[in-house]
């Protein structure tokens, strides 16, 4: 048989045979993944959890966004880059003073602060 012709009740059978497993993840609807210099915000995301041999592979799909890590600076308080502020508002669809809020609490890391506002 084809792969390429196999209907997807055949695939799962097929699967299920050689021991891999796969769940998707409805409720999930933004990821984040940190990296050394930047985060990445993969946004309307749609996750799939496959299980071989006691493995897990995640496979994500969505639109992502590249989010650079700030350091804050000036003693008399944390100044958020302007891109930082809006990246907050828009994804979190909140105003400006509670994004600000947001970044000082979260150590000016927009993706953390994204995930606190929408936590609530």
């Amino acid at each position: 048989m084809i792969p390429g012709k196999m209907n997807s009740r055949e695939m799962k059978r097929m699967m299920a045979q050689m021991g891999i497993k796969s769940t998707d993840m409805p409720d999930v609807r933004t990821v984040i993944l940190k990296g050394t210099t930047k985060d990445y915000m993969i946004s309307d995301a749609q996750v799939m959890v496959i299980e071989a041999q006691g493995q897990k592979t995640f496979q994500i799909m969505g639109n992502m966004k590249e989010i650079p890590k700030t350091e804050t600076a000036a003693p008399s308080g944390p100044a958020f880059p302007e891109e930082d502020i809006k990246l907050v508002m828009e994804q979190a669809s909140v105003v400006r003073e509670k994004a600000i809020e947001a970044l000082k609490k979260a150590d000016g890391e927009p993706a953390k602060a994204i995930m606190d506002l929408l936590q609530k």
